[in-house]
């Protein structure tokens, strides 16, 4: 049986002449940047974030990068960002002149590890960007009083959990000063090719924003300030704006997904329970833990991955290649160990759990149509391997 990591075409071909019909409207308005197009997606974009404002840009990626623009960063000025991350977490601030200084993350859930945040903050600390990794919330209730007791930015990455929740409250990305979404085609919400989104409730650094989005002019070809080419497509919105209705039902799957691998694991004697965070014999396989999981709270977390940590990672890796299976690793080189920030002279044993996070996670496939079978096979095929 082949299982691929992610499949788009099932998700597709069920959207399929909405999508056709969406993006044809565009071909034929010959309205392609910016536009009406646009302004729909961020207005529904707002009102299912119950946030003030949403700016649609260029990819993820850009979204940081226009946040740590809008707050005024600026070269020598210090970002607080995890070390377990996607590189663009960091890259934006290096792009900036910036220093990225790094924190370790949760054993648990991966996120930026609030006590370890509190440790780096130094007189050119400017700003922190915790990442809502995988799909949980970071722990905003300790993040928001440090930056707040420092008189400190807080960017939120949110580009792996769209739709999250945190606790019973607000969608992450709103939940700090800006909130930064990515629409990359793996996303929980994906668009044909790269897109973004910033939210905020700041009418005076949403103004700003918006003008640095075009080149930071306002009128059209008079600049105050220096910004870029931040633009996202009106055909990548019409295609947001069909997706968008769809996303709490897709989530809702990932979770059930999820579920059912953790049910089966513990059936096969792999793991004992989630959240654990060492091996041994009852727990071969660590498996992620919701920490927000209530009633109250309908997307605790979106799954953007399900992350296992195994011994011997790589090898498990190769074997379920072989059987077909499609894994990925995320992310094999925390920011510390990177060739390209070698000048920081990060000490390596500072960051524990993401040098463990690293060398032991593995993703399985997780998207919403993934069948039952499909995830049975997966297991059953760990446990060939851990038994042979």
């Amino acid at each position: 049986m082949k299982v691929p990591l992610l499949d788009l075409k099932p998700q597709y071909n069920a959207l399929k002449q909405e999508l056709n019909d969406a993006m044809l409207k565009v071909a034929e308005s010959q309205y392609f940047i910016l536009g009406p197009e646009v302004e729909n997606m961020e207005k529904k974009f707002c009102e299912y974030l119950n946030c003030k404002y949403a700016l649609g840009v260029s990819s993820g990626t850009d979204a940081l990068l226009l946040a740590l623009m809008g707050i005024g960063i600026k070269a020598g000025d210090e970002v607080i960002v995890p070390t377990y991350s996607f590189f663009a977490t960091a890259g934006v601030v290096t792009r900036l002149n910036a220093v990225p200084v790094f924190v370790d993350c949760d054993p648990v859930t991966f996120n930026i590890l609030p006590s370890d945040v509190k440790k780096k903050i130094t007189k050119k600390t400017k700003a922190i960007l915790p990442v809502h990794l995988y799909g949980q919330s970071v722990e905003m209730d300790e993040i928001n009083p440090i930056a707040k007791e420092n008189n400190l930015f807080v960017i939120e990455d949110a580009a792996q959990a769209i739709g999250t929740q945190y606790k019973d409250r607000k969608f992450v990305g709103t939940i700090g000063d800006v909130g930064c979404f990515s629409f990359f085609p793996s996303k929980n919400l994906g668009c044909f090719g790269d897109g973004g989104l910033i939210t905020t409730n700041d009418e005076k650094l949403y103004e700003m924003m918006k003008i640095m989005r075009v080149h930071g002019s306002q009128p059209k070809y008079y600049h105050k300030v220096i910004g870029g080419n931040f633009r996202i497509d009106a055909l990548q919105s019409a295609v947001l704006n069909v997706k968008l209705p769809h996303l709490d039902n897709w989530s809702a799957k990932r979770r059930l997904n999820a579920e059912l691998y953790t049910k089966l694991f513990i059936e096969k004697g792999l793991s004992e329970e989630t959240g654990k965070i060492s091996f041994d014999s009852k727990n071969k396989v660590l498996l992620p833990k919701a920490i927000y999981k209530s009633d109250s709270v309908k997307n605790y977390h979106i799954y953007n991955q399900f992350i296992i940590r195994v011994e011997k990672r790589d090898q498990l890796r190769d074997f379920l290649i072989k059987n077909e299976i499609g894994v990925e690793i995320y992310y094999p080189v925390p920011f510390h160990r990177q060739e390209c920030f070698e000048y920081l002279n990060s000490v390596d044993s500072d960051y524990p759990n993401s040098n463990f996070a690293a060398e032991t996670s593995l993703a399985l496939p997780i998207f919403p149509e993934l069948t039952d079978e499909q995830i049975t096979y997966v297991v059953d095929s760990i446990s060939e391997y851990f038994n042979k």
